[in-house]
């Protein structure tokens, strides 16, 4: 989960500097115009243009000659500053365009005229293609007299004219009413079930005895029927819905329809080989997160891109980043790793977290009774490293590793051991924005006892899975965490700024006895040593109910330490009782399943989904089935494997929060280099990537705007704007990644 703000920084300095300047308008209740002159009667009076565009007015349009040969949108500009705007209020933002030639892309843009320029509202439509007139609403997040509304209309490698009329920021309109497109009333997992698995799907109704249902194959036959059991309104959605259960059909196929109440599912299969392709693609995911290299076209054919953050102008890079001003005076080559999620930064404690979830994915593999090693075989992903006789996913992590191990902070300095908790960009950058392209400054933020122990966690974790492949590797991972654990037991409270949160997340966390308690089970699993598994033995962590409704995450890590002693071989007294808390908590997760008319484990107090809900959902599946793993009870396994039917459609939505996967999947999620949506040319994310999905603080603009009194499963929009519902991460990934390889196995 991303506990942090994303502003979107867009303008650079430049932008801010007005032609005529515009004195500020006060805003009331009542619809008002923010925009002076916006139908150019008086010529260009209150409207400004960058230094190397021409603009002027022509058939009552402004029109602007736009230099070819620039890079970014904002490279060439036409705006307007000093509009004021009002926290809370509801704007129409709207304007007539077209460019010649046509079919330009024109970043229209609302936002902050002053220093650190953030984007509160954003548009990117093709010219003619999207139609001539343009038409947005949006919630203001901030009160200011210093707002601005902006064309940017570089980044074209010719010249080109672009003309703009009435333009109209209108204040105290009515909010957008948003009425989401939920299709077929029949719910079902879009992908595809097991031929020996559970089977179910969620009608919704207003009926309230039972109704008859019919599955169908792909020709239209009839294969199995039955009647649904009514369940009453489901809180997490406030639908009136009804359970349908077709698992005693185990018939291989493609194609299927289930049909009740006169609708008609979206198709499925029943099989097991969309879970091994999905095994792999939750996985080829982090390639393209990579930071530090080139992203070969041969390898993932549509998102080739340069090598981001090696310090190729305009990039500052990450191979000689300083601290903030004031924490150290040195600086490190950080190169490497994985951005974290949609913006350009890179951070410690979700870098630990994502780390262990994908070394426990192999360590399972390793140890369970349906593991299967050689699906991560050298050769599986595709990556640059294929060939070198190493497992594909081990390549794969390591390359975040490396990043770690970069961020300790080196010998001879105050607080030598620790690592810095995060690397990103002074200021926020805006969408889109190949990371070759971004023009910030690099930081290194300070060091904190949380990110100390993620690195010693995870680099003690890696020292026993890299060692029969490189054993020099793997001692210098050991010596790491080792260093790293003794510079968190000397400095025990060193904790992140809340507020350190402009240019990239805070990432704070003040209760750190979970990140002890991990990295101390990792280094006693790795060694054996009675120092560790006495530090794990007398943590308050080691006997307390971890597993609770929300599940685990990077500022949750007990669970971490707890699945693996449970799971790694050791010698650890009392290992029963750790076993027999993680049965306990797959109990507690099994009922909430059982119970909600979803069937899913998640049911957060009072239906408040929490940022990053459907990767909960998932990591609350690994506990039932790890419970699998240590008993062999169905029970866990069925749980495990249906948990998936959730984030694969059978939702309130009618849709799959992994893109590539179902009829109807999310596809637009907050990225900067994955904005199809906002730049034609630049892709979607990849198959196999995972949406946040619903939050119910929708913190953005976009989900103020449209998704105001939403209720639980409802508070999603599949919009890039959308960085509180719709952002895609590297620990959500590790949880899809995760459980498609357990479902795979039980194929």
């Amino acid at each position: 989960m991303k506990r942090r703000r994303t502003a979107l920084l867009s303008l650079t300095a430049l932008l801010a500097t007005a032609l005529t300047a515009l004195p500020a308008a006060p805003a009331g209740a009542e619809e008002t115009e923010q925009v002076k002159n916006g139908t150019f009667d008086n010529g260009t009076e209150s409207w400004w243009s960058s230094s190397n565009v021409t603009a002027g007015v022509e058939d009552g349009r402004l029109c602007a000659d736009v230099p070819g040969g620039t890079t970014n949108r904002w490279d060439a500009a036409v705006g307007q500053n000093d509009i004021p705007l009002v926290a809370g209020e509801t704007y129409r933002f709207s304007f007539q365009a077209n460019g010649t030639p046509a079919d330009h892309v024109v970043r229209a843009v609302v936002g902050l005229s002053v220093s650190p320029y953030d984007t509160y509202y954003e548009v990117s439509p093709q010219l003619s293609v999207s139609g001539n007139s343009y038409s947005y609403t949006f919630t203001a997040p901030v009160d200011t007299a210093q707002g601005q509304v902006a064309f940017q209309v570089g980044g074209s490698a010719e010249p080109w004219r672009f003309c703009v009329d009435d333009v109209s920021l209108l204040g105290g309109v009515p909010p957008e009413q948003y009425e989401p497109d939920t299709g077929p009333r029949v719910r079902v997992n879009q992908v595809a079930y097991l031929p020996s698995g559970p089977k179910n799907a969620t009608l919704v109704t207003d009926a309230t005895t039972a109704l008859p249902w019919q599955l169908k194959n792909a020709g239209g036959t009839v294969v199995a029927r039955g009647t649904s059991v009514p369940r009453g309104v489901d809180a997490s959605s406030g639908q009136n819905v009804h359970s349908i259960d077709f698992g005693r059909y185990k018939q291989r196929g493609e194609g299927y329809t289930l049909v009740a109440d006169g609708e008609t599912s979206r198709p499925f299969d029943i099989g097991t080989a969309a879970y091994d392709k999905l095994r792999a693609d939750a996985a080829k995911y982090y390639y393209t997160q990579r930071s530090g290299i080139a992203i070969r076209e041969d390898l993932r054919p549509g998102y080739a891109r340069p090598a981001g953050h090696l310090g190729v102008a305009p990039n500052q890079g990450d191979t000689d980043v300083p601290c903030q001003p004031g924490v150290c005076d040195y600086r490190l080559n950080a190169a490497g790793g994985w951005y974290d999620a949609g913006d350009h930064g890179k951070y410690v404690v979700n870098g630990g977290i994502s780390v262990w979830e994908l070394l426990s994915t192999y360590e399972r593999a390793l140890h369970a009774r349906t593991g299967t090693p050689a699906a991560f075989r050298d050769g599986t992903l595709a990556i640059p490293e294929s060939g070198n006789k190493v497992p594909d996913l081990l390549d794969e992590v390591r390359w975040e590793l490396e990043f770690l191990l970069k961020m300790q902070v080196p010998a001879g300095q105050p607080l030598a051991g620790m690592a810095h908790h995060k690397l990103h960009d002074e200021n926020w950058t805006g969408l889109p924005l190949l990371p070759s392209d971004d023009p910030q400054k690099r930081e290194l933020h300070p060091p904190t006892t949380a990110a100390t122990l993620n690195l010693a966690a995870a680099a003690a974790q890696a020292a026993r899975l890299y060692k029969p492949y490189d054993r020099a590797f793997a001692a210098r991972a050991l010596a790491a965490a080792r260093t790293a654990w003794a510079a968190a037991l000397a400095h025990p409270d060193v904790y992140a700024d809340e507020n350190d949160g402009v240019g990239g997340g805070a990432y704070p966390d003040r209760d750190l006895e979970d990140e002890f308690y991990w990295a101390a089970a990792e280094l006693y699993l790795t060694t054996g040593e009675k120092g560790f598994r006495d530090q794990v033995l007398a943590s308050p962590v080691h006997t307390a109910d971890i597993f609770g409704p929300t599940g685990f995450d990077w500022g949750r890590t007990a669970a971490a330490a707890r699945l693996d002693l449970a799971t790694v071989p050791s010698r650890l007294p009392g290992r029963d009782q750790v076993r027999r808390s993680v049965v306990r908590g797959a109990d507690r997760y099994l009922a909430t399943l059982k119970d909600h008319p979803y069937g899913m484990p998640y049911a957060p107090a009072n239906n408040v989904y929490d940022w990053g809900s459907s990767h909960q959902v998932l990591n609350n599946a690994v506990v039932l089935a790890t419970a699998y793993d240590i008993t062999g009870g169905a029970k866990y396994r069925d749980g495990a494997v249906q948990s998936m039917d959730y984030v694969l459609g059978r939702n309130a939505l009618n849709i799959s929060y992994v893109t590539g996967y179902g009829e109807v999947n999310a596809h637009n999620q907050h990225s900067r280099w994955y904005a199809h949506q906002l730049e034609p040319s630049l892709p979607n994310p990849p198959a196999g990537t995972l949406s946040g999905g619903p939050n119910s603080s929708i913190q953005d603009p976009v989900a103020q705007a449209k998704l105001q009194g939403c209720v639980g499963q409802f508070c999603y929009i599949d919009d890039i704007q959308s960085w509180s519902t719709n952002e895609t991460a590297i620990n959500w990934n590790a949880a899809l990644a995760r459980m498609a390889a357990f479902v795979a196995d039980q194929g």
